[in-house]
């Protein structure tokens, strides 16, 4: 029986070489078929089947992210004309400002499944976030399902295998009120959005894992492209951060069986959708199954039964293994994998991304021991293969080799992409053109208020279990206990005290998100500074410390025009040089690009998009603050600087309909720095604090006053009311003090910006003043309340 086909590249023309990869679900450039022509033609052989789909898989976009890693050239127009040059975008942005900054406590980063960071007392935090964008648009429910099954797998498979405790989710959704006409096999925007949620609320809750943190925002340019980010966090003991894999040792196939759901995965995923796309591309989920193969590993790795584990994502056995033995080479017998269902062609078993599966390396004499865990566990382990010193890939099926590739090739063969771009630098507007409003300020306020991406996101929240595990002290939303009132936290804070070792810990971890692609549409950098300030600030007002502060990046981007690519490479020069100022390293991240929807030759592109997470570390558990006003006859203070800066913000985008004239407030890293000091260094003094983000300063306020039903009068300094309420400027935060005049003292001693901004009160009113202290709106905290708690789940 014939266990392999043979594709005659040989003899192909350049169009045939196309013609093969676009057939075959490739996603390969006429340069990369013609270097495996090449590869071949020195080999004197055509390759298998198995063979291209495991090139053609190392290569995609989704595992070798070839456009962040390639050359690029960049014509710098200006008065000085400037050229700027990248032989690698990632490591000489990215990755440099991390190296740089040489952080002492990054451990292991851009290395592994995960970035690694130090905690306490012997053990690390392990933080990764990936995305799932294609098969959520396909298959909501399993797409994101598997999205967020994967970042766990992620966990579990840095350095020897971390312990997951909490999960994070960031959607990006087409309006759900869209009314618009939809291709047959676009879904409607309210229906992805229920898939999605559910399927990361099945996936996480019966693993166990709270999902902690994240964040939804609804676009039009979302509606054919939905963007699915799912994150997870995981403890590790610092000794079993580092693989090792040797010559002799043996593979295992430890979880699910395999069957031919997900395969093409990575390719598909590096390229448009469109209307004939199959959904056999996207993966199965079985959250049961991973759960109990978790417990097994951990197990088996605090007993020392293995050296190295990763998971079968992208690609499957075919990444898994080959990315784990690059250095040595393997021998994989197929013939040995347990399948779902007969009759699946050998190349289909390799690259199959059926879920719940991982491949682990194991000493000779210690396999008998794991093989009986997994057992006792009624966990599926399979000795599939073992690793040589060949420094090859090596495929049987039944005795017939089918697949033999030069592990040199296969990892560094790739042709490297390069580019050469213009850059017109453009400036923003500084100053506001006259814009003519007939809405009254409380009407004004309502429609902002009411914005789906300021609303309450409790109809989703609620569907998460965010308090298994017992680690979460600072939960996505918070109140008081006696009422049904709460307000929305900036960050999350997890205190891992039933982690062996930890119980006495008075440390804790915050995790946060920042994201702003409305930005991107005025400003790709204001969009880059805007969102890693945002993740930073709000891990500041849950209490971690700058210091102690590190990011991940996600890109999401569309069709990789030249403006495109001009934007997500000035975009990776703004985040170094962010991240350098600030001193905050990136650990980890990963770009999804091509999120584009092919309708006939009309390429539909989804609005750049750069989502910043944040890990922080709370040094002192004392130090943790809530979002919420405490008490009444407390003082309110804005630390930071309001500028005129309605552009990109939810005021613009309710009433304005995205004013491009309007300008965006420029990130003072200096001025930052200072105010996230200060509540870092005067944190007894603060009872509450808050960043001002979407919506602005009112309505940060009015959500501060939400969770004891308090109220506060504030007085302007400025006769722009519409501006000083309404823009959202980065590094501002308003705090609750109870000492006013030493307070004040301490701004002006450490030469901080700050406002003084009035009183909280006993009735439940948010009432403003303005310069003369006449009062101009007053808000029912109450009505107020019901606005942004109900929004969204009436529209559903």
């Amino acid at each position: 029986m014939k266990f392999y086909d043979v594709v005659n590249i040989l003899d192909a023309s350049d169009k045939k070489l196309l013609e093969i990869s676009k057939k075959g679900l490739l996603s390969l450039s006429l340069e990369e078929m013609k270097a495996i022509k090449k590869y071949f033609l020195k080999e004197k052989r055509n390759p298998t089947d198995c063979e291209l789909e495991t090139i053609a898989q190392t290569w995609s976009e989704h595992c070798k992210h070839k456009t962040l890693t390639s050359s690029v050239e960049i014509k710098v127009i200006s008065k000085k004309n400037k050229l700027k040059k990248y032989n690698n975008v990632l490591k000489d942005t990215i990755f440099y400002a991390t190296k740089k900054i040489n952080h002492p406590d990054c451990l292991s980063v851009f290395v592994d499944n995960a970035g690694v960071v130090n905690f306490d007392k012997g053990y690390a935090i392990a933080f990764k976030v990936e995305t799932h964008n294609h098969p959520s648009a396909l298959e909501p429910y399993g797409g994101a399902a598997t999205g967020i099954g994967g970042v766990i797998r992620d966990i579990v498979g840095c350095g020897l295998s971390a312990k997951p405790i909490a999960n994070t989710d960031i959607f990006c959704f087409g309006n759900i009120d869209y009314n618009g006409k939809l291709p047959s096999k676009v879904f409607h925007p309210k229906r992805i959005m229920k898939g999605v949620v559910s399927g990361v609320r099945d996936y996480g809750n019966r693993m166990g894992i709270p999902t902690v943190n994240g964040a939804v925002l609804f676009d039009d340019g979302y509606t054919y492209n939905p963007l699915v980010y799912c994150g997870c966090l995981g403890i590790i003991p610092c000794d079993k951060i580092h693989k090792t894999v040797k010559p002799g040792q043996l593979i295992v196939l430890v979880g699910g069986k395999t069957g031919r759901d997900g395969i093409h995965g990575a390719t598909f995923s590096s390229d448009a959708l469109h209307e004939d796309l199959p959904t056999s591309v996207v993966q199965i989920g079985d959250p049961i199954t991973q759960k109990m193969f978790v417990d097994v590993i951990l197990k088996a790795r605090d007993l020392g039964l293995f050296t190295a584990i990763t998971d079968c994502g992208a690609g499957g056995l075919s990444s898994a293994c080959g990315e784990l033995t690059k250095d040595c080479g393997c021998r994989i017998y197929l013939e040995r994998v347990p399948l779902k269902y007969k009759d699946i062609m050998p190349w289909e078993i390799w690259l199959s991304e059926s879920q719940e599966r991982m491949v682990l390396i194991v000493e000779k004499e210690k396999v008998e021991k794991f093989l009986e865990i997994c057992n006792k566990e009624d966990v599926e382990a399979t000795v599939i293969g073992e690793v040589t010193n060949n420094k090859k890939l090596e495929v049987y099926y039944n005795s017939v080799k089918i697949c033999d590739l030069d592990m040199e090739f296969l990892h560094n063969g790739l042709p490297k992409r390069k580019y050469k771009l213009t850059y017109n630098k453009t400036t923003l507007p500084k100053t506001k053109p006259h814009i003519s409003i007939k809405n009254s300020l409380e009407e004004i306020f309502n429609k902002v208020l009411s914005h789906l991406d300021v609303v309450s996101k409790e109809w989703i929240i609620r569907q998460y279990d965010h308090e298994v595990q017992g680690n979460t002290i600072l939960k996505p939303l918070c109140g008081e206990s006696e009422n049904d009132f709460y307000s929305p936290q900036d960050a999350a804070v997890l205190y891992p005290f039933n982690v062996e070792g930890l119980q006495d810990t008075k440390k804790a971890i915050a995790i946060s998100c920042g994201i702003k692609p409305h930005l991107s549409k005025l400003s790709i950098e204001r969009m880059v500074e805007h969102s890693i300030d945002e993740a930073i600030r709000n891990l500041i007002c849950a209490g971690a410390q700058l210091d102690k502060i590190f990011l991940l990046d996600n890109f999401c981007w569309g069709e990789l025009n030249k403006k495109n690519l001009l934007d997500i490479f000035l975009a990776c020069e703004v985040a170094k040089e962010v991240s350098l100022k600030f001193k905050t390293p990136f650990i980890s991240g990963k770009d999804s690009l091509n999120n584009y929807y092919l309708l006939g030759k009309k390429k539909i592109s989804i609005p750049s998009t750069l989502l910043i997470s944040g890990l922080g570390i709370v040094e002192d558990l004392s130090k943790i603050r809530t979002s919420y006003f405490k008490k009444s006859q407390t003082y309110i203070f804005l630390i930071g600087k309001i500028e005129d800066s309605l552009g990109g913000t939810i005021f613009s985008r309710c009433l304005l309909k995205e004013n491009k004239k309007l300008p965006v407030a420029h990130l003072d890293i200096k001025r930052a720095k200072k105010v996230y000091k200060f509540i870092n260094n005067h944190a007894q003094h603060i009872l509450t604090a808050h960043d001002v983000s979407d919506g602005g300063v009112i309505v940060s306020l009015v959500e501060m006053c939400f969770a004891k039903q308090l109220g506060a009068k504030i007085k302007l300094s400025t006769k722009n009311h519409i501006s000083y309420l309404f823009s959202e400027p980065p590094s501002c935060i308003i705090v609750e003090t109870q000492t006013k005049d030493f307070f004040e003292d301490l701004l002006k001693k450490e030469d901080v910006d700050y406002e003084y901004l009035g009183e909280t009160t006993l009735e439940p009113y948010l009432e403003i003043f303005n310069i003369k202290g006449q009062p101009i709106l007053k808000i029912s905290v109450r009505k107020a309340y019901e606005i942004w708690s109900k929004t969204l789940s009436n529209l559903l």
